[in-house]
């Protein structure tokens, strides 16, 4: 199961997070999509799950806190004590022994960025 997992600013579109999606991707297909529990209610990200056909998950705040990132965003951290909201998302949601398949990838507008983790599903 490969998980695309999500972070971005308030006022990102779906574009902004296809964007992130398609850079990070390399050609792989993502079988969820995940973010902050926060979030995950966003039209943004509801308009790309549509557009893709795939399910969003929403992970809480301790869950994302207690992954390890590649990426160690100093503002992210004191904001959401991970270093990265798209890897941790995509990390948490690809359940036990998930792995980041890369680096966060981020969107041409600076709006939002995605990280793709393989895991099995939780």
């Amino acid at each position: 199961m490969i998980v695309a997992g999500f972070g971005f600013r308030q006022g990102a579109d779906a574009g902004s997070l296809r964007d992130a999606y398609d850079r990070a991707r390399a050609g792989r297909r993502a079988d969820a999509l995940a973010t902050a529990a926060d979030k995950a209610d966003a039209p943004a990200l509801d308009a790309l799950a549509s557009e893709l056909g795939l399910p969003t998950r929403g992970v809480p705040a301790a869950q994302l806190s207690a992954q390890a990132t590649l990426t160690r965003s100093a503002r992210v951290l004191a904001e959401r004590a991970t270093g990265s909201v798209a890897e941790a998302a995509a990390l948490a949601a690809g359940g036990s022994g998930a792995r980041l398949l890369g680096p966060r990838a981020i969107s041409s507008d600076r709006m939002a960025s995605c990280a793709l983790a393989e895991g099995q599903d939780p």
